[in-house]
């Protein structure tokens, strides 16, 4: 299966460039040239790492970094910048990337920086409650080693209740993060989520703590 790259980068003739290096390292690579279509596409498509130039039109590549970050995205991202305030490299590690390379920069230097950040990432596919674990990179749930066919929001859920594994998590909470404000759930909504999720999950408990909202357990 092939590394899906979002690249983002106004210069058009630097854009090319590199879809040409990566692809002939067997990425696939999508290139926007504005930080807002490169956030739309990542509503509708998933990526496996984000190449993100820092001043590009409509939307820069750090605000674009923390919407996504802010939505649970936790795909690596590397800053390619013309930039030597380290003002501005902070912020860009302050909004959730995991390196960056400064302009101009040898391709090599590149790919190897790519290939260690996804290398990190993909060791983050992390056992957090025994038998279910979280591949962040491709974004899949794993039990017992094999992949669940989770929709969108029953992939979401499991997400929540590992990062609070132990925890209850309000039902409050769980509205906020599977349905947007003017598309709010129900409590029977939630229930039909959480009972899937006990057939999915034979070997798991999820318990339903009255009038409050749910927990996963070992």
């Amino acid at each position: 299966m092939s590394i899906r790259v979002l690249l983002l980068e106004d210069d058009a003739l630097l854009g090319e460039t590199l879809e040409d290096l990566l692809e002939e390292e067997n990425y696939e690579v999508v290139h926007f040239l504005n930080g807002q279509e490169a956030l739309d596409a990542t509503f509708d498509a998933k990526f496996d790492i984000y190449l993100l130039d820092i001043n590009v039109p409509l939307l820069d590549g750090v605000s674009l970094l923390k919407e996504l970050r802010g939505a649970d995205d936790t795909t690596p991202a590397i800053f390619l910048t013309s930039h030597k305030d380290k003002f501005m490299i902070e912020q860009g590690f302050l909004s959730g990337a995991d390196d960056y390379i400064k302009k101009p920069f040898d391709n090599d230097e590149l790919l190897w920086r790519m290939k260690a950040v996804l290398s990190r990432s993909t060791q983050e596919a992390q056992e957090l409650a025994g038998l279910l674990s979280h591949d962040k990179t491709h974004k899949t749930i794993l039990y017992k080693n094999e992949v669940l066919e989770l929709s969108q929001k029953e992939y979401a859920l499991v997400v929540l209740l590992m990062q609070h594994l132990g925890e209850t998590v309000p039902k409050e909470l769980i509205f906020d993060t599977l349905w947007s404000a003017s598309a709010g759930g129900s409590d029977g909504a939630i229930r039909v989520y959480i009972n899937r999720l006990k057939t999915l999950l034979p070997e798991m408990k999820i318990e339903n703590i009255r009038g409050v909202g749910y927990r996963l357990v070992q």
